[in-house]
């Protein structure tokens, strides 16, 4: 295997490939924009209220607070990362300029998992939120579609198919559209916030930490955490390790962010703007979950929400009387979810590009079209994605999305200390504080949260790997410019057999 490293020098001059270039056109507003558009989805009316009722009662709200102070210390390493690399790529580049080529692979694809995944997963659920949005104000809506006796999610095909085109018109073009959506869902989240608040009784909040409890039917090896798989702890819900798992449950509401950075090489003045425009969206997000799980843990005890089969915000304002609310969530959901299918396939094109430059994937994938976008790709990983949100039954992956995110903020964190010990001479439009320390508690905080994934989900997972690791090794290993070229870069570290 290939463990050299590819330069910084030569990333940064391989942005200047005129056939395979992007046009810098996003500002710090567009970023932020862009961080909130993806991570404030339907989710923010439904995965507090799953957490509070199965994992952690109120204490969702610190639930959220450590997911946040989680991304927040992965993001400042991608901040740093991105304004000193401000090329496509995001982890995948920065791993290839730190720890080598086959660490570089596994990252990016680990990033096409989770973007696939989540773009899949969401255009389907998107499908289901139109209906019901519709349905509250009164209008009949066929969801599906029947094709040669096949079951057909059209909305999915369709919404995949309209930012596809949109994508492939322009970036700068795609983040308006994409800023009206997320303009229109923060509203209604505020709404529905300064609503709730006059609900909230305080009674509701204690126990902040209800007591630990077994789990009724003790669950099985598949759906029990990897952590308690592993130490034979029998699953428990509530108590600090409900808590701390409800934190690995509503991580999902963080990422994305690393999705922000794979378009850097589309930014203006990256050095500046790129960490200015992660951390304003990061800093918006965090504030709206957490008063939203404010809102909804302070309405009704979370035993109520225990005992719905589906618990969401939605259902908070049901058992207070307010039924009205619930079409207003449904056209917020509706909108949320719009902005992030259009964010993650941004960010998947921006992967793929990125490999196929090097050379890793197939290299006339990467030649762009006339307005500077990645026409080949943005257009084939559309059609892949819209195929499989209408044809297939998705949602039984979504805790691949968190396990991919996951892993790739493990080896930026890791892979910032490696890059200033190797290159100290980088100009770094900004730093990570106390580092080594910070980046190091990223990466264990990360970990943590993994091990808290099902046992179920680390075999997907570890699946995955392998049938990546069989396409580098059959071909991107023997197309790589890397190798190809004989760059002089040497390996950091040299495993034995190597």
């Amino acid at each position: 295997m290939d463990w050299r490293v590819k330069s910084v020098e030569a990333s940064i001059a391989d942005a200047g490939d005129e056939e395979r270039s992007l046009k810098r056109s996003l500002g710090t507003w567009d970023l932020a924009l862009m961080g909130v558009a993806v991570a404030v989805g339907a989710g923010i009316f439904s995965v507090g209220a799953q957490a509070a009722a199965n994992f952690a009662g109120p204490s969702v709200i610190l639930s959220f607070v450590l997911a946040a102070i989680t991304c927040g210390l992965a993001i400042m390493c991608y901040a740093e990362f991105a304004s000193t690399v401000p090329v496509a790529g995001s982890a995948y580049t920065f791993t290839y300029a730190t720890l080598g080529e086959v660490l570089a692979w596994i990252i990016a694809w680990d990033l096409i998992l989770e973007m696939f995944t989540a773009s899949a997963v969401i255009a389907k659920y998107w499908g289901v939120y139109l209906g019901e949005a519709l349905l509250a104000f009164g209008l009949p809506f066929a969801p599906t579609i029947t094709v040669a006796g096949i079951e057909v999610s059209w909305p999915a095909f369709l919404i995949v198919a309209i930012f596809t085109a949109l994508l492939v018109a322009g970036t700068k073009l795609t983040a308006r559209v994409g800023a009206v959506f997320t303009l229109i869902k923060v509203a209604i989240v505020l709404f529905v916030i300064v609503v709730g608040f006059f609900f909230v009784r305080v009674a509701n909040f204690t126990p902040f930490i209800p007591e630990s409890r077994p789990v009724e039917g003790g669950g099985d090896a598949w759906t029990q955490s990897l952590f308690s798989w592993m130490t034979g702890a029998p699953p428990a819900q509530y108590g600090v390790f409900g808590m701390l798992a409800a934190a690995a449950l509503v991580f999902f509401a963080f990422i994305g962010f690393d999705v922000v950075a794979t378009s850097a090489e589309e930014v203006k003045d990256p050095q500046r703007t790129l960490p200015k425009g992660i951390f304003l969206g990061l800093g918006v997000v965090t504030v709206l979950y957490v008063l939203v799980s404010v809102v909804m843990t302070g309405m009704v005890s979370y035993e109520q929400l225990a005992q719905e089969e589906e618990p969401s915000l939605a259902t908070a304002f049901r058992l207070v009387g307010q039924d009205w609310a619930s079409a207003i969530i449904s056209v917020g959901a509706l909108a949320g979810l719009t902005t992030v299918i259009m964010v993650l396939l941004l960010g998947q094109a921006r992967i793929v590009f990125a490999l196929s430059r090097d050379g890793l994937l197939p290299r006339w994938l990467s030649k762009t079209g006339s307005r500077k976008t990645p026409v080949r790709i943005q257009i084939i990983g559309g059609a892949v994605v819209a195929l499989v949100a209408a044809f297939f039954e998705v949602g039984l992956l979504e805790e691949m999305i968190n396990i991919g995110t996951l892993s790739a903020f493990v080896l930026v964190s890791i892979a910032v200390v490696v890059l200033r010990r190797t290159r100290p001479d980088l100009p770094r439009g900004f730093s990570v504080p106390l580092s080594p320390w910070l980046p190091i508690l990223s990466a264990a905080l990360c970990l943590w949260l993994m091990f808290n994934l099902t046992t179920l989900t680390w075999v997907r997972f570890l699946v995955w790997l392998a049938i990546g690791m069989l396409i580098y090794l059959l071909y991107g290993r023997r197309h790589s410019r890397l190798r190809q070229q004989g760059a002089s870069e040497l390996p950091l570290v040299t495993p034995q057999g190597a």
